[in-house]
């Protein structure tokens, strides 16, 4: 039986998202099952280690990916604070458990000359949904939005006049991010014809009936206009947010700026950044000096 009273916790003091508690509760579940099956035991909260520990080795011995490993590891870890917190274990097991390293891996980007192909010179059709999946492309690499974010958007949240939007990040937290001046003729053309089409709708964006999207067409989207002008092998919403970081640190933008835009909440999540910055530096340097 699972610990209801951490669920709500994590709901309504933590704020984490429905998304995010459906995993930890599927990580918990699943936990919950292995332990009753491997020793016979039903009560999670009062376990060793070891228990922990093979656990994670049957996950590794799955062929699990040790950045999935680590987000059960993740669960567990919130779990035992919270029964700590609690006053129902003294110590938490999940101290004398270690992580398993992941490879670390650059983020991927599209190059600035294959963004402005994508913008300039690609054909979207010449009515509704053509304006907004163009406007829902320029959105991404425009503000770093996530793709829930976007989904979220309201009417009353984009404000044309003062040039910004505000946005429902993880946790429920509230950021305002600029828009582009060059944003603003596509922007408004868009709610013209979206006033024409389909009238008043809640959503910002939506499909031709006023419904908000589907996380499954944005994606898709993506995707498929993403596919016109590069190669590299993931092509989604979260590729155009690495994209925006990318080409502002490039040009110079300040690294905690670029954090605020992105809704990061520490600085070490944007700096990984900064190592496609370095790898740039790098290859300028191996063509230019004659040394190298």
């Amino acid at each position: 039986m699972l610990n209801e009273a951490f669920f709500k916790y994590l709901q309504y003091e933590k704020r984490f998202s429905v998304h995010t508690l459906t995993a930890y509760k599927a990580d918990l579940q699943s936990f919950s099952d292995f332990i009753k099956t491997q020793f016979e035991e039903d009560d999670i909260a009062q376990i060793p280690h070891t228990f922990i520990r093979t656990w994670i080795v049957q996950l590794m011995d799955s062929g699990m990916k040790s950045k999935s490993i680590n987000r059960k590891i993740s669960t567990l870890k919130s779990y035992y604070k919270f029964l700590q917190r609690e006053g129902e274990i003294i110590q938490s097991p999940m101290l004398k458990v270690i992580s398993p390293k992941i490879p670390k891996r650059l983020p991927q980007f599209v190059e600035a000359s294959n963004m402005e192909h994508l913008l300039n010179d690609t054909d979207f059709e010449n009515n509704f949904e053509g304006i907004r999946n163009r406007l829902i492309i320029e959105m991404f690499y425009a503000t770093g939005m996530r793709v829930s974010e976007l989904l979220q958007l309201k009417s009353n949240d984009v404000n044309l006049a003062g040039m910004q939007v505000k946005v429902l990040g993880k946790r429920n937290k509230e950021r305002i991010i600029p828009i582009s001046e060059h944003l603003l003729p596509l922007m408004n053309l868009y709610l013209d014809e979206k006033s024409h089409s389909i009238g008043e709708s809640q959503a910002y964006f939506c499909n031709g009936k006023g419904e908000p999207l589907y996380t499954k067409y944005v994606y898709r989207l993506v995707k498929t206009e993403l596919s016109k002008v590069t190669t590299i092998q993931k092509k989604s919403p979260h590729i155009l947010r690495h994209t925006f970081a990318t080409h502002m640190l490039n040009n110079g933008a300040d690294l905690n700026a670029i954090k605020e835009l992105l809704g990061h909440s520490s600085l070490a999540a944007t700096q990984v950044y900064t190592h496609n910055s370095i790898e740039k530096l790098k290859n300028i340097y191996k063509q230019a000096h004659p040394k190298s």
